[in-house]
């Protein structure tokens, strides 16, 4: 893979969580973003809601500065964690009485957030998504034109 070191880094460390069974979508020490932070709450002080995609006073200045976490700065953060959430069947930001799916930390539900990060934060550094399997069913010109016109 041609990708940037912050994103082999952070797919590394969610693929660790995943199969460590470390990930979970409501803990702000193991859900995406915190498993990008190392384990770290830092990044939740960027917004007033997990899940929220606003930037508080704290995140305002930490963007404006030009910081960042791992290579992410807050806006891009709150952005892959509010994927992450929504990918997992969750409503953002999350809310007592928000959208919930039936069982946060199954693998299955959190296959389906990664999926949505992993294909976010490619887009994120214009790189081909790494979980794209269409590829490796592609054997020809009539195999692109099947898989384009369905």
């Amino acid at each position: 893979m041609n990708a940037p070191k912050r994103l082999e880094d952070a797919l590394s460390k969610l693929y660790t969580a995943f199969h460590n069974n470390t990930l979970n979508p409501e803990c702000c020490l193991q859900c995406a973003v915190g498993n990008i932070c190392d384990n770290t709450d830092r990044w939740k002080h960027f917004s007033d809601a997990h899940g929220s995609l606003h930037l508080n006073y704290v995140g305002l200045v930490h963007q404006r500065l030009g910081r960042s976490i791992n290579g992410y700065t807050p806006q891009q953060l709150l952005k892959i964690e509010a994927v992450f959430l929504q990918g997992c069947g969750f409503s953002v930001p999350l809310k007592r009485d928000g959208k919930k799916p039936k069982s946060p930390t199954s693998k299955e539900t959190l296959f389906k957030g990664l999926c949505a990060v992993v294909e976010f934060m490619c887009k994120l550094d214009t790189v081909e998504n790494v979980m794209d399997y269409t590829k490796l069913f592609e054997t020809g010109k009539r195999s692109k034109k099947i898989l384009t016109s369905a």
